[in-house]
């Protein structure tokens, strides 16, 4: 039902977006003719279109509130019974997970090889954000230099292959084992940090070695970093740049799922629940006996390993790497990936890297203004899913019989 506040509201948006944009798209100097154009429909294009948009958005959000208000009242658990809801999401899991698979191995043979190589870049970055989900989203440390454990994986490859000729497969698990190493030099300082402290701590710790990385020249050869990296070989064979873009493709493929059956059975297993109960509340955690200490260095060395295994693959798919490659935008668009697409949930993990990575590329024809509707999109989704693409699923016990306990 429309109301007249919703008008009014929109009424005000519309006007002060008016307002904002007048001297952008009214005003228009010709310093060839030295004239001043006045482009009145543009300013009445923004307050349709502003006053149309703000009606939309505030309808959904009333909607969201008026479904949430319908949710904690429980009419939609009375209308469909727990166990039929899990019964079906079941059924459907399987052939859903069957044709996924099957597209997955078919993607190269169907699409081009450019978009395998896109694809490849964006199971990279589900890697990465399923590492990070580990820190961010079960142990809930706000982990800000991230990129850097993604650093040191492709710089260890990029100079043990430099140097001494060690080959992809040899080096992926040193890079996953000096990950770790570097997670727990990182976990040790901050064991008493929490929230924002310690996102500015392990920010310093990703310059640190973004820049160790740029000016030490003797080591990492600087800003012009190290080029001619070699691909993965198929048993000694090197492959031309097109086989190498598939096979690096289904390398992502493996690795990925073996990062997801990890993470799994890491999420319910002991540690597992301890890194929530951390998440949680950090003190109760503490008093139940856990030890806090060993829960968050195990925490960063897990979370850093496959951030380390994705930095070799990293170095390997493009052959080049230089500290211009970690910044802390990557930082942020992993964190980014671990938020939107629900933090402790593995789907949503998955779901989100291959939004975040792909949409932009698939939104280069609008040129210009891509980046402004990907943004869009970003702000749409979190104020309408701030759980995320597909959010966590709270687990709850419920205790039963023991009134039949009892009387038998």
């Amino acid at each position: 039902m429309i109301t007249f506040g919703q008008i009014k509201k929109a009424v005000l948006v519309s006007i002060w977006f008016m307002f904002l944009t007048f001297p952008i798209m009214v005003i228009r100097v010709n310093p060839v003719e030295h004239i001043v154009e006045w482009r009145w429909k543009n300013m009445l294009l923004v307050g349709v279109g502003s006053f149309i948009l703000s009606f939309v958005w505030h309808y959904f959000i009333r909607r969201k509130e008026l479904g949430a208000q319908k949710a904690e009242l429980g009419e939609w658990a009375e209308a469909i019974p727990l166990a039929q809801r899990i019964r079906s999401k079941k059924t459907l899991y399987k052939p859903a997970l069957v044709a996924a698979g099957i597209f997955a191995l078919a993607f190269p043979f169907i699409f081009s090889l450019y978009q395998t190589n896109i694809m490849a870049s964006a199971l990279i970055y589900v890697m990465l954000g399923l590492g990070l989900n580990i820190v961010v989203g079960l142990a809930g440390l706000l982990d800000l230099g991230y990129v850097a454990f993604y650093a040191v994986g492709a710089y260890a490859y990029a100079l043990l292959n430099y140097h001494f000729g060690l080959s992809f497969w040899m080096v992926l698990p040193i890079g996953a084992a000096l990950g770790a190493t570097f997670g727990i030099l990182l976990g040790f300082p901050v064991l008493r940090l929490r929230g924002d402290y310690l996102a500015i701590v392990t920010l310093g710790f990703g310059e640190i070695i973004r820049i160790i990385l740029e000016n030490w020249n003797e080591f990492s050869f600087g800003p012009s970093g190290i080029a001619n990296i070699p691909r993965p070989s198929l048993f000694g064979i090197d492959l031309s740049v097109h086989n190498a873009t598939i096979y690096i493709y289904y390398i992502m493929i493996g690795l990925c799922l073996l990062t997801i059956f990890v993470v799994n059975r890491l999420q319910d297993s002991r540690i597992g629940r301890a890194w929530i109960a951390l998440r949680e509340d950090e003190t109760a955690c503490q008093a139940m006996g856990i030890d806090k200490t060993k829960t968050k260095l195990t925490a960063f060395a897990l979370g850093a390993m496959w951030a380390g295994m994705s930095g070799v693959v990293f170095a390997a798919k493009t052959t080049f790497v230089n500290p211009a490659s970690f910044t802390i935008w990557e930082s942020i668009i992993i964190l980014c990936i671990v938020v939107l697409g629900g933090m402790g949930s593995i789907l949503g993990v998955i779901a989100g890297a291959l939004v975040l990575i792909l949409m932009p590329e698939y939104l280069r024809a609008l040129s210009e203004f891509r980046m402004l509707a990907f943004g869009i999109l970003l702000v749409v989704m979190m104020v309408f899913r701030p759980g995320g693409l597909i959010p966590n699923v709270r687990r709850t016990y419920k205790f039963e019989g023991v009134a039949n306990d009892e009387k038998s």
